[in-house]
């Protein structure tokens, strides 16, 4: 019988706590060896819910020989460094998106595990659910013509005051925590021949971190993808593909919850269909996912991984936050790191 993936966490954010353990807990192919966290209280208390070893500091999990694999849920700041220091010590890391704010940065990261020989993958788990793939089976069997444009949107209500997320010193905003959602959905379903067309970050009078924006993005066939992203409003998690003949819609196309039957709707000459699908745990398949991706490096097969969409995503949320700062403005010099 293959033996469990043993991971290490690092940091107790919300994410890990109210997603990803629970997915890793109830997995027999996983096993939570460590966990840690900078206070003491909040490591011991997570640990009783989930399992594993309570640590006080991330050092002790990669100092920790039981420890095969690291999740990494800390703020975005820390993601370079902590994904960095677990490859070093040869561990296969899954860390929360996006895995850096530099595409150059990434890419040397996934260089880094490669000659490392481990699995490194960033946490997007909505790519995983099998209604994506219908989509894009309905577009490449015509369903709606010969494709025009794509319109997605992620928006969530204003997080309580406090919230990582409103710390630029931690790389907060909407555009690294929401705004990945519907520019990886463009990739993921127009390919990575995408280019950033314009783009606008809405930031309030007092300044701070963005709370909102919209990037226009364009394919080199012509095809257009308009984004919209924001955390200071009515929930929205959708995104459409519009045809010469028809048009499908997703709704709930992020972040659903393992139990939604999902309903892509196909709108054409011919009236509404509604195509439903059995429900799927996402979480669950991205780790199932990545343990596959572990136990073939066990055996010495290389990562059969590709990283274009990824690589795609950072370059494309690195130019909307560059075009974003500028004012929407392609054309201004480039100010300061990304």
């Amino acid at each position: 019988m293959t033996s469990p993936v043993r991971f290490g966490i690092l940091g107790c954010a919300a994410i890990a706590r109210r997603r990803v353990l629970p997915a890793m807990a109830a997995d027999p192919g996983i096993e939570i060896a460590a966990i840690a966290s900078r206070s003491p209280a909040t490591a011991a208390d997570t640990a009783a819910r989930f399992g594993g070893r309570p640590v006080t500091g991330y050092e002790a999990v990669l100092d920790d020989p039981a420890v095969e694999a690291v999740y990494v849920p800390l703020p975005l700041a820390l993601h370079a460094e902590w994904v960095e220091a677990a490859l070093l010590t040869g561990r296969h890391v899954l860390a929360e998106k996006p895995l850096t704010r530099d595409p150059e940065r990434t890419r040397a990261l996934l260089a880094l595990a490669e000659r490392r020989a481990v699995v490194l993958r960033e946490n997007v788990m909505f790519v995983h659910h099998p209604q994506h793939a219908r989509v894009r089976r309905l577009v490449e069997e015509g369903a709606v013509g010969r494709l025009r444009a794509f319109h997605a949107s992620f928006t969530i209500p204003a997080p309580a005051p406090g919230d990582i997320r409103y710390d630029a010193a931690l790389c907060g905003g909407s555009l690294w925590d929401v705004g990945l959602y519907p520019v990886r959905a463009a990739v993921h379903l127009l390919g990575d021949d995408l280019r950033l067309v314009g783009a606008h970050l809405s930031t309030p009078a007092g300044g701070g971190v963005d709370i909102g924006g919209a990037a226009l993005l364009r394919r080199g066939d012509g095809v257009s993808a308009q984004l919209t992203f924001g955390m200071d409003h009515a929930y929205r998690g959708a995104y459409e593909l519009w045809g010469s003949e028809g048009r499908i819609t997703v709704d709930r196309a992020f972040t659903p919850p393992a139990d939604h039957s999902p309903r892509i709707v196909l709108d054409d000459a011919s009236g509404t269909r509604e195509i439903r699908l059995p429900a799927h745990d996402q979480v669950a398949a991205t780790l199932a996912d990545f343990c596959a991706s572990v136990r073939r490096r066990r055996a010495g097969l290389p990562d059969d991984a590709d990283h274009r969409e990824l690589l795609a995503q950072a370059r494309l949320l690195a130019a909307v936050h560059r075009a974003g700062r500028a004012g929407g403005d392609l054309t201004r010099p480039r100010r300061n790191a990304p």
